[in-house]
Formats: structure tokens, sequence, C-alpha cells
């Protein structure tokens, strides 16, 4: 790696999209070799993409062993960095979409975090094969904050996680979710032979998403609204599976957000006695569904693709 002296080449004339996004798919599925799948790139090829990206920035990203890939502290914050700068090469493409096709219908669409990662990307496919003529403009925002743009008009539908939903809005459910306890490897409760106790779970302070977040008002109403206050807050599932991981603390989350960390062995899922962590994902909208019919459609594609799934 060049050394501290040494200035970095300009990081135009070697930094490609591809090795961002296989970054923070490391961070997003739990590992380089899940990453690689979900990109369609062979993991050789994805591991010299990532060696290469190291090499360039002159530190660290990834902690390999025979479990796994870990993120570095380094690692951890150049994800967001690159998050950031994937969203605004997004947002260019969509503009640029948008651009080139007005006069085109489009449907604003809002949405909580988990549903906009791990469930959005596949009912917007699905929506688009069957109105190619509909452009999909999407936000994505905590739970709050989506319910604030559907009731101010500024998105025509919304999907949230959270069960604090305001008297003014219609809602329907499209998605059954599960959260779950987890623990990194390190952790106590990674090696508990009992089930943990409802009450320990109230008591017990956790890495958790920020005030708004559907996944922290769920909690809240199913365990206890007087829990303690986190350990640590972040703005994003990956960021919480990482300080998890990194024995910050315990977290509850979306089986779809730690699905990648539990195969990988990073995270370590902690039974619960009593009733399971089910909550039901809902879409939002301000007193009929607009839009000619637009969003009505997409919600029917949203509740198909839980259907086709199965239980």
């Amino acid at each position: 790696m060049p050394s501290a002296a040494s200035p970095l080449p300009p990081i135009d004339s070697w930094l490609n999209l591809t090795m961002l996004r296989l970054l923070v798919g490391t961070a997003d599925h739990g590992s380089l070799s899940a990453s690689a799948r979900a990109a369609g790139i062979a993991q050789s090829n994805a591991s010299r993409s990532l060696a290469t990206l190291e090499r360039r920035l002159g530190y660290t990203l990834l902690r390999r062993s025979t479990r796994g890939s870990t993120l570095t502290p380094e690692g951890v914050l150049t994800v967001e960095w690159a998050r950031e700068a994937l969203e605004a090469v997004d947002r260019l493409a969509a503009g640029a979409d948008a651009l080139a096709h007005r006069g085109h219908q489009e449907l604003a669409i809002g949405s909580s975090m988990t549903i906009a990662e791990h469930l959005l990307p596949g009912w917007i496919g699905a929506f688009r094969a069957r109105r190619p003529g509909v452009a999909t403009r999407l936000t994505v925002m905590n739970s709050a904050q989506v319910i604030e743009a559907v009731a101010g008009g500024d998105v025509a539908l919304g999907f949230v996680e959270t069960p604090d939903l305001p008297a003014g809005l219609q809602h329907l459910t499209v998605f059954t979710d599960q959260l779950v306890v987890v623990a990194g490897p390190g952790h106590p409760w990674a090696r508990r032979h009992e089930p943990l106790e409802p009450a320990e779970l109230a008591v017990t302070a956790l890495v958790e998403r920020e005030e708004g977040s559907g996944t922290r008002a769920f909690l809240d109403r199913l365990v206890d609204d007087h829990r303690p206050a986190p350990l640590v807050e972040l703005n994003s599932n990956s960021a919480i599976c990482q300080a998890v991981v990194e024995g910050i603390g315990p977290a509850v989350l979306s089986r779809l957000a730690v699905a990648g960390y539990l195969r990988a062995g990073q995270l370590i899922e902690v039974p619960t006695r009593g009733r399971r962590l089910g909550r039901t994902l809902q879409a939002v909208w301000r007193d009929r569904l607009p839009d000619g019919g637009v969003a009505a459609e997409f919600v029917e594609v949203a509740r198909g693709a839980e259907r086709a799934a199965g239980p």
C-alpha cells in the first residue's frame, strides 16, 4: 500500500462504481461472497476488485478469515461515504431517466429503510414489467418521515414499519416481517442455553435506530416504551449490524436485515421466550389511492410478492 506521504492519484482515474457497490454490498449482505452473488460477479473478481480498492485507498477495509469478511472501523466509515456516493449516482440516473421520459406518468413513493433495502427493488422491478410507461420516484426516510410526506402530499404512496399510524391515513398490510434479537459471537447472549425472557430484553440497552424509525417504535410497543436509552443510535441497519459484530451490544432488527450476517456467522440469533416478534409492514396513503389506479396497482404488486413467496 502507498505510504502516508505518497499522494493518492486522482480518484476518478481509477475508482469504479463496481468497487463501491461490492463494498456496500458486503455491509448489507454480511459477507463479500454474498455481495458478489448479489452483484452477479465471480467471487475471485470481487476479491481482486476490493483488494485494488484497499491498495489505492491506502488502508484495510475488510478483515478476512475462514468465517468470512468483516469490515474494519475504517471500512465501516468508508461504506457510509460510498453509500452516499452511490445514492448520488442513483439519483443522477433516476433524474436523467425522469428527464428522458417527460410527460410519462410518475408514481412518487416514500419508504422506510428496511423496506427500501430489501423489498422495494423487487416490487419496483415487477411493477415496471407491468407498467413500463410509469416512472417510479422513490424517497427513503424513516417511518415517521414517510407518514409526514404522505400526509403532506409530497408522495402518493408510503411504505412503513411503524405500528403508530395516524387516523387520517388509509393503510393496508403488504408484508409480514419478523424481528429477531441478535448479538455478536463474543456477547454473553450468544452463548445462552435458555431463551431470552421479555423482561430481560425490556431492561437491556440496545444498539438501535434513531427516533422515528419503525423498528424502534414497534419494539417500544411490543416490549416496553420505558426501555433504557440506546447504547448508540445509528440511522442504517447495516451500521447497526456492524456495531453488533464489533461487540458494542445486542440489537433487535428485521430478519430481512440480518439474514446475511446470520448465514456468515457474524451475528448470532438469540431465541426469545413467549410471543414472536412479528410485525406487519403497511402501505399508507391519503383518502383514496390516487394516480388513476397506478398506486393501487403498485400496492397489489407488493401484496402479490409476499403471496408468491409463500409462508
